[in-house]
């Protein structure tokens, strides 16, 4: 079970954490994959702000999928990062979910009402696979392994 959750936390941290670096280091490539949305479809300080959030990200998303990559190497290590790693996904999933639902009712444009279901939709997912490798890395602190 260990290998697996450790192989679906490395996957989805890495979709994660490799858009946010894409925003970041290539935002032309990361609107022509859907990946953000363009500065002409979007309000003007939403657009600033999904940039500054990606470099950030960038610099703190890493830890989920080290996380992952220490759970399948079956790493004592992966508890530590996982609380952290963890920590991130969830506030990265609830700030992205938050500003999102905050500037729409200000009604202001975040995007087509497709991508903006589609973020919705893979904020909560990250959200929850941070949420489960909380718990997770909790529950094998607690019992020592």
């Amino acid at each position: 079970m260990s290998t697996a959750w450790g192989i679906t936390v490395v996957a989805l941290g890495l979709l994660a954490w490799g858009g946010q670096a894409m925003s970041w280091l290539a935002p032309e490539t990361a609107v022509r994959l859907g990946v953000m949305e363009s500065e002409e479809t979007v309000d003007r300080t939403f657009f600033a702000d999904v940039r500054a959030e990606a470099v950030w990200d960038t610099f703190t998303l890493w830890t989920l999928v080290a996380a992952g990559v220490l759970l399948v190497m079956d790493h004592a290590w992966w508890v530590y990062f996982g609380l952290v790693g963890g920590g991130m996904f969830v506030y990265f999933a609830g700030r992205g979910i938050a500003s999102r639902r905050s500037i729409q009712q200000a009604g202001f444009s975040v995007g087509t009402p497709k991508t903006v279901g589609q973020a919705y939709l893979f904020l909560a997912v990250w959200g929850a696979v941070g949420l489960i490798t909380i718990v997770a890395a909790v529950v094998a602190l607690q019992s020592g392994s």
